[in-house]
């Protein structure tokens, strides 16, 4: 390698390391010799032939030095071609064993980067949801991408560039000594030009990218979030696009300034070390040419000295800097191991059973739960914050007990936060209880299998969230097996199948970022129509209807009325007029269950639910006719009298009937905070 190239490695290197304060530990250079262990057989390879490759470039110098000799010694002219064509096939060789070091080179860093992402990627998918609603998608991103690659590094740039540099530094001092000590020993005076401004340098760019590298992580992170469909929406509706161009504007110059003066002090570095190396050249000609004319060296040695003398600088200035990469590599290291360090709070039992064939009860006995605090489910550089939040840990549920029998349906209502839709996660095991017990058909969820609970229950969630795939890789997420004829059938029964069948592209359709290329309406029957092709046993509904005009609702009702028949459901509502046929309602309040019954025995016992149900309806919100639950239909004639909460008889305003949830908008926008 130039001199050149290897300022420019030398600065790169420098420049881009990790700076961390932490102390690495011998457990884990052993969990690193672990992950390396795989790849032994190629490493050792790989040294052998970066040692060879490192004995070649020394013998080229030589053989030059040798040329020179015999002919100012009147050689024959077979033995100039005899060694010229001995140094053309140490090229061809030194090129040949180029390439196999390469290829095993990047062999051995391709398959640690697929080692370790395979590895952070299945241990994050077994952390718990708490994990996810902490961390920023970004630094974990990161992780998977920038610390691996620079864990990588360690084993496919710096350890190859040790190890060649340090065979061919031993292998040109040696043979520069044995040419000639005194100006070898001169040549070495110069070594600190070569050295302090590589750290030094290296130093003062790192900082600048530090900088340049937080402005821009700021700058992305403002792209991201009003470039997408939502931020942008929030930015046209109540933001202020002069000042964030203006803030944009300024980290962006500062971004272009370092650009600058990291490419001034990237050039005066360059040509300084090319400086130096340039007077250590004349050096060696102007010495070694005094001592060939006085008789004491030949005229070849000065030519081999002045070609080794590249060979000799070059290793020193990229071992100068090989503590900063090996130590850059040891931090990449240790922050995925930070990742891999995080127990999941949920795993399965290794003699967990399957959910057991046929109708499915639910079953909540006791059931206690908090949210983890920060310390069990997080980290403080995934999260980017100083010091984790020390707050976390408060019970949220209070001995939660009740149970739905095979085909039944419980819904659960009460104010936004009373606890709700945490209640309901917990079935799935997206967390686990503090103490108490949930049971499907009797057995505890956590001696349970994962996927066979996955296939056992479907949940449909309030945001009906969609990957950026299209309709057909949405709808085959729980049944990848499934034929087009079960997902149209699905599609139908959601009543989105005339909607798709009208699309250019049908269901290979991009759904777009989150869904949103679809409607709020839309996005919420595709889902549902996922949980029918899934056709769980047990279905948790948390608020799934809330996105949906009414008569989209309606009609939605009806399919899943088909959906829920003969199945366990849980179903989490505002609205009270969609679960009055449930066989049992639970009201909610800061955590406890405070009311059971029918509806017909809640609005008796005059509570809390009746107090929701008057002032819910007393705002106009429920009349007429519309689909139950249970999909049976409750006609009322227009225009005629019915009780209202209160129990008196008032007629319809309009004189006609108002579909459920028409005329209450706050109703809509009830934040989902349970």
């Amino acid at each position: 390698m130039s001199m050149e190239m290897t300022a420019w490695n030398a600065l790169y290197n420098a420049s881009h390391a990790k700076q961390d304060q932490r102390p690495f530990s011998r457990e884990a250079v052993r969990r690193i010799l672990t992950f390396a262990r795989r790849h032994r057989r190629k490493m050792l390879w790989f040294l052998a032939l970066s040692s060879l490759l490192a004995g070649l470039t020394v013998a080229t110098p030589l053989l030059a030095g040798e040329v020179v000799d015999r002919i100012v010694g009147g050689s024959a002219t077979s033995t100039i071609l005899q060694l010229a064509g001995l140094i053309a096939l140490i090229a061809v060789a030194e090129a040949v064993v180029s390439i196999f070091t390469r290829w095993l080179s990047a062999r051995i860093g391709e398959g640690l980067i697929l080692d370790l992402r395979t590895a952070v990627y299945d241990h994050v998918q077994r952390m718990p949801v708490a994990f996810f609603t902490r961390t920023r998608t970004g630094a974990l991103v990161s992780r998977l991408n920038n610390d691996v690659i620079g864990a990588q590094r360690a084993f496919s740039n710096t350890l190859s560039q040790v190890v060649s540099n340090l065979v061919t530094l031993l292998l040109t001092l040696g043979v520069m000594l044995s040419l000639s000590w005194q100006i070898t020993l001169l040549t070495l005076v110069l070594l600190p030009l070569f050295i302090l401004p590589a750290r030094r340098m290296g130093a003062r760019l790192a900082r600048l990218e530090r900088e340049r590298a937080n402005h821009n992580a700021v700058m992305s992170t403002q792209m991201t979030e009003r470039f997408s469909a939502p931020g942008a929406t929030l930015v046209k509706l109540f933001g202020r696009p002069e000042e964030e161009s203006a803030e944009f504007e300024t980290r962006a110059r500062r971004v272009r300034d370092i650009g600058v003066r990291t490419a001034m002090v990237q050039h005066l570095f360059i040509t300084s070390l090319t400086l130096a190396s340039a007077l250590a050249l004349a050096l060696v000609y102007g010495l070694g040419g005094f001592y060939a004319l006085r008789g004491a060296l030949e005229p070849g040695s000065v030519v081999a000295l002045a070609l080794l003398l590249t060979r000799l600088y070059a290793p020193l200035t990229a071992l100068a800097t090989a503590r900063v990469e090996v130590m850059s590599a040891l931090v990449s290291f240790q922050r995925v191991f930070e990742v891999l360090d995080l127990k999941p709070l949920i795993q399965e039992k290794p003699d967990a059973e399957p959910v057991p064939d046929g109708p499915v009860s639910v079953e909540f006995d006791g059931v206690n739960f908090g949210y983890p605090a920060a310390d069990k489910v997080s980290l403080a550089s995934l999260e980017e914050v100083a010091t984790l939040d020390t707050r976390g840990g408060e019970q949220v549920l209070h001995d939660i007990s009740f149970r739905a029998e095979p085909g039944q349906m419980v819904a659960l209502v009460g104010s936004s936060g009373a606890g709700k839709s945490t209640l309901a996660s917990l079935a799935p095991r997206l967390y686990d209880t503090d103490s108490g017990a949930i049971r499907l058909a009797g057995k505890d969820v956590r001696d349970l299998q994962s996927a066979s609970l996955r296939g056992a229950l479907g949940m449909v969630t309030q945001d009906g969230h969609l990957f950026h795939d299209t309709i057909r890789a949405n709808l085959l997420l729980p049944r990848p097996e499934a034929t087009d004829e079960e997902i149209w059938d699905a599609l139908r029964r959601a009543r989105l199948d005339g909607l798709i069948a009208g699309l250019p592209d049908g269901l290979d359709t991009l759904v777009g970022e989150r869904g949103y290329r679809l409607s709020g309406g839309e996005r919420q029957r595709l889902t549902i129509a996922r949980l029918l092709l899934a056709q769980p046993q047990v279905v948790i509904l948390d608020e799934a209807t809330a996105h949906l005009d009414s008569s989209s609702e309606a009609a939605v009702q009806e399919a899943l009325a088909e959906a829920l028949q003969g199945r366990t459901s849980v179903v989490i509502a505002h609205r009270l007029s969609t679960v009055r046929a449930a066989d049992q309602i639970l009201v909610m309040e800061q955590g406890h269950i405070v009311e059971r019954g029918t509806h017909a025995e809640l609005l008796a016992a005059g509570g809390r639910y009746e107090e929701l149900y008057r002032t819910q309806f007393s705002e106009g919100g429920d009349a007429g006719p519309r689909p139950e639950a249970a999909g049976t239909a409750r006609p009322e004639a227009a225009g005629t009298a019915r009780p209202d909460a209160a129990g008196t008889a008032r007629p319809d305003a309009a004189g006609t009937a108002l579909p459920d949830g028409g005329a209450s908008g706050d109703e809509r926008l009830t934040p989902a905070a349970d």
